[in-house]
């Protein structure tokens, strides 16, 4: 298992978990020679990608397999690591899954790197699996970066808890613990999380710590979510928002005057106090830091939900000289009598 960093390269991270499955299966039973190959490419590998890694130190004490791995080229290499490690894992009889999560903190030539090693080793039926999770950016990063992407992976989408899901995830460990949620408490904790999993998971720790007795009702939830917004804001809202810049600040702020989204990239340029075109990279910058995402082509919507609650909470808003103008007129409309 490995997590993307947007403070690290791909190869940083992958190698020490590759190495790890290698040695792995070396200390099994019986020789490999294709386990001890694999683990030579590792090494090649890792001078070959050296300057963008910093000094690692693997400790296999072995030499580098000249001409495999080594040319430089991220995807040329990657490729053929992966193939050495399927081979390896062939020979040992096992199947090796490599499971990633923040997919979209990868460069395009990561990703168009990662897939070309992926189509690599599925042309050979080699067994060797990526199941990867990330910001639904990594579509489209994943098709810019390889056309091909589409046809080679599956894309399902992981969105809010149904309410019946919801509800099992609350009551289940409540009645493990001899204590329920009554169907008004569930509800209304749905209503505030939006389903959202982590909220969920707050909101009925504070309900929980709230109540007085069992069974948990729509009185405690209510009670309960000052103190859930109080911890959100703290840590996670807080974590995302120390992320951003200034300006980058003050774009999501505009967004989050017009409501949760999903909103129309002029909607919100407008709201900013600029032309679409000219936030385009802001934008852009947002969407790679995982604060936006684009559902269809020219919108825009927060990652998280409640996270237009947290800037309107946080951060000021000065509406821009057109949409002041335009909110006078609306109002001075309203005032005129009718004909």
């Amino acid at each position: 298992m490995i997590e993307v960093s947007e403070d690290k390269p791909l190869a940083q991270v992958l190698v020490p978990t590759v190495r790890a499955i290698l040695l792995e299966l070396d200390r099994l039973q019986n020789v490999s020679q294709k386990v001890k190959r694999a683990l030579r490419v590792l090494r090649s590998f890792v001078g070959s990608v050296s300057v963008k890694m910093g000094d690692v130190e693997l400790g296999l004490g072995i030499e580098p397999e000249l001409g495999a791995a080594d040319s430089g080229d991220l995807e040329a290499d990657l490729s053929s690591l992966l193939v050495a490690v399927g081979e390896a894992a062939v020979d040992r009889r096992v199947a090796i899954a490599i499971i990633a999560d923040e997919l979209q903190y990868l460069s395009e030539e990561e990703f168009a790197a990662l897939i070309m090693a992926v189509h690599r080793v599925t042309q050979r039926n080699l067994p060797v699996l990526l199941v990867g999770a990330g910001l639904p950016s990594i579509r489209g990063l994943a098709g810019r970066a390889k056309s091909y992407a589409e046809r080679l992976f599956e894309f399902p989408t992981i969105g809010p808890l149904s309410a019946v899901d919801a509800a099992s995830a609350i009551e289940v460990p409540a009645k493990r613990e001899g204590a329920s949620f009554n169907a008004s408490a569930l509800v209304a904790i749905q209503e505030k999380t939006q389903g959202y999993p982590y909220f969920v998971q707050e909101w009925a720790y504070q309900a929980w710590n709230e109540a007085a007795k069992s069974p948990i009702n729509a009185a405690d939830v209510r009670a309960a979510t000052k103190a859930a917004v109080a911890r959100l804001d703290e840590s996670f809202f807080r974590v995302r928002f120390d992320r951003l810049t200034n300006t980058e600040k003050r774009y999501l702020r505009a967004m989050a005057e017009l409501g949760p989204g999903p909103h129309r990239s002029s909607e919100i340029a407008t709201a900013y106090g600029a032309s679409p075109t000219s936030v385009g990279p802001l934008r852009a910058n947002l969407i790679s830091k995982g604060m936006i995402y684009s559902p269809a082509h020219g919108d825009a919507a927060f990652t998280v939900p409640l996270f237009d609650e947290f800037m309107r909470r946080t951060v000021p808003y000065e509406a821009p000289a057109a949409v002041r103008r335009k909110a006078d007129a609306k109002a001075t409309r309203k005032r005129e009598p009718d004909e």
